[in-house]
């Protein structure tokens, strides 16, 4: 079994509307070790194992210093897990992983598709992170799921670079094909509807519930090879049904990290 090293990235800077998700690693670890749950996966897998290592938090002032933090945490024989911070941080991410996964898909669990060429004259906002992804070439498939705010130029992103999504207006889990290559996770809190993950900037009805989200990570029949939760947003929880649902989110993303 590889190693998983656990990073927090307390950033928040490439927000659009709100700040407070670089509070989210210490929330969400708050929860998970709170004694309100045990550290098991519903698959019975444990995370509290010696294979998984919690490298702690790390306040970023330079963004492009997330990159360099993710390639001292990942080797030939580790395996990342990161807790944000809003999504802007998972391009660097991806980038430290290039020069291990050469081919490499992403399952995106998001409200928004994050694929702008550009937001607010920012080509590194979170609103961008996937357009950054894809026009380099780190990816060789990327699904995205719960997607229900798309506008003209995001399809027009999808379509230029063939992005498989899945919108919430027609949602068939069953129809996600299989994953065939090593596996990304990036999993935006609010994919959730706001019912079960009121703790976002960027509240959008309509959405996933836990239990889809759960199921979907649970059919994953590849090796996950890292995964981020982002977008977690302190400030606007309430009695941090957030919190427990990303550290839920987390057992379950860390338990299906450690399969393979």
């Amino acid at each position: 079994m590889k190693r998983i090293n656990i990073q927090g990235i307390n950033y928040d800077q490439k927000s659009s509307y709100q700040q407070g998700p670089s509070l989210a690693p210490t929330a969400i670890r708050k929860a998970l070790y709170s004694g309100s749950m045990n550290l098991f996966a519903e698959s019975g897998i444990t995370i509290e194992n010696e294979f998984i290592v919690d490298q702690g938090d790390f306040t970023i002032t330079n963004y492009f210093d997330i990159e360099k933090i993710t390639e001292k945490n990942l080797t030939h024989n580790t395996k990342v897990f990161t807790l944000g911070g809003d999504h802007s941080i998972t391009y660097p991410i991806i980038k430290a992983h290039q020069s291990y996964y050469p081919t490499l898909d992403i399952l995106h669990i998001d409200a928004h598709a994050d694929i702008y060429n550009e937001f607010d004259n920012d080509k590194y906002s979170h609103a961008c992170p996937f357009a950054r992804i894809l026009e380099n070439s780190f990816v060789t498939r990327l699904v995205q799921v719960g997607i229900r705010t798309l506008n003209t130029h995001q399809s027009e992103q999808v379509k230029k670079f063939n992005v498989e999504v899945h919108e919430m207006s027609n949602l068939d889990l069953s129809k996600i094909s299989k994953f065939r290559n090593p596996l990304y996770i990036s999993l935006d809190m609010d994919a959730f509807d706001p019912a079960f993950a009121p703790g976002v900037s960027h509240h959008e009805p309509g959405g996933l519930t836990s239990r889809e989200v759960i199921n979907l990570i649970q059919s994953i029949d590849t090796e996950v090879i890292g995964a981020d939760i982002v977008e977690y947003n302190p400030k606007r929880d309430f009695q941090n049904m957030t919190a427990f649902l990303a550290a839920k989110m987390m057992k379950e993303i860390l338990a299906k990290m450690m399969i393979k």
